[in-house]
């Protein structure tokens, strides 16, 4: 992807399902929390080979009022397992009465970076205007208390020290923040400093004016530049014939608008509107809004159709590897194209 970024010449935002990926991969290699994850997969690997244990672990659960769940173990490629893994122990430690050093801790500091990959894997709503916000509030949460355990210490400033060093090209910051201040639920931007936040606005406003993306060019053809057909001349003498007369004053006192000037009117207008709740959807306030705010929604189709994570492209991956087997070997290629997309895009209402 980099690769093709490069030859394109096109901008290019890091998937952020990976970045959190890596850092909580950091924090997995801990001292105290990989002695932790061990325990825990030893311990739900026995249940998982002997019967016996099982059977017994079942009959505890029944006795503690418990769910009937089995414990489960993780995968190297998805840090997240890991977290489930550990959760789904402590919903069982009742039952299981393993004394191991404060599984309750590594939970609490991972339970931040767990939600930001669950949202972040999302395909139905937009993506790349969460990832400036979530970062900010991640450093946030990841910021040492008075109440922290030394095991949750490590976990945040090994997860800390990791996400310093990601988005942090000025190009990258100018994309992230312009998709946030796009998006009517973080327009008013709180995780960036005051300074921050107005050269932000400015620069919106500069890109609302020449309605472009950096490394895009506006080839279009000035107003007064364009041939005028003999027909629309022919109309418009009939018109200034017929009502010249009556609308010559309004006309005079009507100051045409330069861009620039359009553009802070309209910035300064989204601005001052209610920021979207959290729960409700940005492409249908824009899509309810788009009269109201012509140029900086067309700005905002140009951002936010941006994927903040490679997760859809690579789950369409995996559809089509699950489609094509061993027994299916001999589809045609555009029998797969026509699988793959009814997998992805065909609505089966449940019975």
């Amino acid at each position: 992807m980099s690769v093709a970024a490069q030859v394109g010449k096109f901008p290019h935002v890091k998937c952020f399902a990976h970045t959190l990926n890596l850092a909580s991969q950091r924090a997995l290699k801990v001292a105290t929390l990989s002695r932790l994850l061990g325990r825990v997969r030893r311990i739900s690997t026995c249940f998982h080979r002997s019967t016996t244990a099982s059977h017994c672990l079942k009959v505890k659960q029944q006795c503690l009022g418990l769910n009937n769940h089995k414990l489960i173990t993780d995968v190297s490629t998805r840090w997240n397992s890991a977290y489930d893994m550990v959760e789904r122990f402590l919903e069982q430690q009742p039952a299981i009465c393993a004394t191991l050093l404060s599984p309750e801790d590594a939970v609490r500091a991972l339970k931040p970076m767990k939600d930001a990959t669950t949202l972040m894997s999302e395909e139905h709503n937009p993506t790349v205007s969460l990832i400036a916000p979530l970062i900010a509030q991640l450093l946030h949460n990841m910021s040492d208390t008075i109440e922290d355990s030394p095991m949750i210490h490590e976990i945040k400033n090994a997860i800390k020290t990791d996400l310093l060093k990601r988005y942090s090209s000025e190009a990258e910051k100018k994309i992230l923040y312009t998709a946030s201040a796009l998006d009517p639920r973080f327009k008013g931007m709180p995780f960036l400093m005051e300074e921050e936040r107005l050269t932000q606005i400015q620069c919106t406003v500069m890109r609302t004016n020449v309605d472009e993306v950096p490394g895009a060019k506006r080839t279009e053809t000035p107003m007064e530049d364009k041939p005028s057909s003999p027909k629309r001349k022919a109309s418009s003498k009939s018109l200034l014939s017929l009502l010249g007369q009556s609308f010559t004053d309004i006309e005079g006192t009507l100051q045409p608008k330069t861009p620039y000037a359009r553009a802070e009117e309209e910035m300064e207008k989204y601005c001052k509107a209610p920021s979207l709740p959290l729960t409700e959807d940005p492409m249908s306030w824009w899509h309810a809004h788009e009269v109201t705010f012509p140029l900086l929604s067309r700005l905002s189709k140009r951002y936010l159709c941006i994927p903040g994570t490679s997760v859809s492209a690579e789950r369409v991956f995996s559809t089509a590897e699950d489609v094509v087997t061993a027994k299916r070997s001999t589809l045609k290629p555009e029998h797969v194209d026509q699988l793959v997309f009814l997998q992805k895009n065909l609505q089966i209402p449940k019975c």
